[in-house]
């Protein structure tokens, strides 16, 4: 049985190098501080409410003090999304 021709492979050539893409980072340092100190003012806020019998530190709008406080925090984690 004849031989069969071998079949020369092509060399390999590498894929062509991607330019590199500048990427554009805005400097988010104040998205920490203001996340924190979001919770700690809706933490601060509800404690404070708790512990002088609602009379602080809005003595007027009564038990939605507590609603106050977590929206401080809520907000916190708002910010939180601006955190890369």
């Amino acid at each position: 049985m004849p031989k069969s021709r071998i079949r020369k492979k092509a060399d390999f050539t590498p894929p062509p190098a991607k330019q590199a893409t500048s990427i554009k980072l805005t400097n988010r340092s104040w998205v920490a501080p203001v996340m924190l100190a979001l919770f700690a003012i809706g933490l601060v806020w509800i404690v404070v409410f708790y512990v002088t019998d609602g009379s602080m530190p809005i003595e007027s709008i009564r038990n939605w003090n507590i609603v106050v406080g977590f929206g401080f925090i809520a907000a916190g984690f708002g910010v939180s999304t601006q955190w890369k």
